[in-house]
């Protein structure tokens, strides 16, 4: 999420066969699918908060229909997002920070 509004991508995290955890670090494998329009609702939704709260980048993390954790300290799977969909989530990010000191 930048500046409230979601990526068109998401990094399904995969766990490997026998384990249940889908970690990067543990293994798992990072999938990218472009993100559902339940999901896109569902980070809108939460996307208004975070705007209204100030919140410039933040990582969400979906299980099913329910968002489980929202990052706002160290959100991940920028770089792999990036990789895989040639992405510059990063310059979207100093845009949002430019035009935010623009507007003050």
């Amino acid at each position: 999420m930048i500046d409230g509004e979601p990526i068109d991508y998401v990094l399904a995290r995969i766990a490997k066969e026998g384990e249940t955890r889908a970690n990067l670090a543990r293994g798992g494998r990072g999938e990218g699918q472009p993100i559902t329009e339940y999901d896109r609702k569902l980070a809108q939704a939460v996307g208004k908060v975070l705007k209204q709260r100030g919140i410039l980048l933040a990582g969400l993390d979906v299980i099913g229909e329910c968002v489980t954790e929202i990052n706002i300290t160290s959100p991940t799977c920028i770089q792999e997002l990036d990789k895989i969909f040639s992405l510059n989530i990063s310059g979207l990010l100093f845009d949002a920070i430019e035009k935010r000191i623009k507007d003050k």
